[in-house]
């Protein structure tokens, strides 16, 4: 099994996959190969630090998570071997032929990625809109072997095809209020080792994320205390969701946009969904559309 999460920042994957990861690596073990795909260079996120100052250190941050993780982490670079910059990410054929060569070469079963807002009143965040409109706009030319050849040339010859994996949005904390996931799942047993990855990202949650202000949240003392806010995270996503335990669950959205799985494929293939806060609303219209599902 073969999984791929793309996003656009670093501390992305582990507020919001870093659980299912887990707990589809314990279940797997070697059976697993996880990759998590960064696509800017984490320059704009913070006040102190100048940006190639921030970058290095979110870099390190990412690597001590991958550690613990037991991840790749790849950052994203373009044709021309530079990384897109953070906080104004565009969708450019650039990009585009990047994340196409990324998912190419890895051939995941499952890739996740952001959510593009329908709500035109909720907030977004610029480069997570980016990311999810450019996995959407290149997923059918996956299996296109010479969509980017100007970026990308290749040797004439029979194409050999490439797997086109099922793609799955993650919850995004910028849309709240607007999420609206076909399933959840129940990563309470991985919550210690969520807090571990969370806590390499000392930057952001000592420093910068409570100085931005968009998160409701204090420098923590140390790390019992980081604990008990990575659990009101997770409370406030739950009663957004319309679940009234505190139990740590990840959300997630079926998409249309590369293979379409079956209800039945999706309940063997991912580990802990809670089925009992699952619709699987969204999919079961794809089955019947896709697979002829009743």
């Amino acid at each position: 099994m073969k999984i791929l999460f793309v996003h656009a920042h670093f501390d992305d994957y582990e507020f919001t996959a870093s659980g299912l990861f887990e707990a589809w690596r314990r279940r797997l073990s070697t059976g697993l190969k996880a990759r998590v795909l960064v696509c800017t260079d984490g320059r704009a996120g913070h006040h102190l630090h100048g940006p190639d100052q921030t970058t290095q250190v979110r870099l390190k941050e990412q690597q001590a998570s991958a550690s613990i993780g037991q991840y790749e982490f790849h950052s994203l670079r373009l044709p021309d071997g530079s990384i897109p910059r953070e906080a104004c990410l565009l969708v450019t054929r650039e990009l585009l032929a990047a994340l196409w060569k990324a998912i190419r070469d890895f051939e995941p079963d499952y890739l996740f990625c952001p959510p593009l807002p329908i709500d035109p009143l909720a907030g977004v965040h610029v480069d997570h809109v980016a990311v999810a409109e450019a996995v959407r706009k290149v997923a059918y030319m996956i299996n296109v072997p010479h969509a980017f050849l100007e970026e990308y040339p290749s040797p004439a010859g029979t194409a050999t095809p490439c797997k086109v994996p099922v793609i799955l949005n993650t919850y995004d904390g910028y849309m709240a209020g607007s999420n609206h996931p076909d399933f959840v799942v129940d990563v309470e047993p991985m919550f210690e080792t969520i807090a571990q990855m969370t806590w390499c990202h000392q930057s952001q949650i000592m420093e910068w994320l409570p100085w931005v202000g968009r998160h409701r949240m204090q420098a923590p003392a140390d790390f019992d205390a980081w604990k008990v806010e990575l659990r009101e995270r997770f409370i406030r996503q739950n009663r957004e969701l319309g679940i009234d335990d505190d139990h740590a669950r990840e959300a997630f959205m079926v998409t249309a946009w590369g293979e379409v799985p079956t209800t039945k494929e999706l309940l063997n293939d991912i580990p802990c969904i809670d089925q009992a806060q699952s619709t699987f609303q969204r999919l079961k219209v794809y089955e019947k559309a896709y697979h002829g599902s009743q």
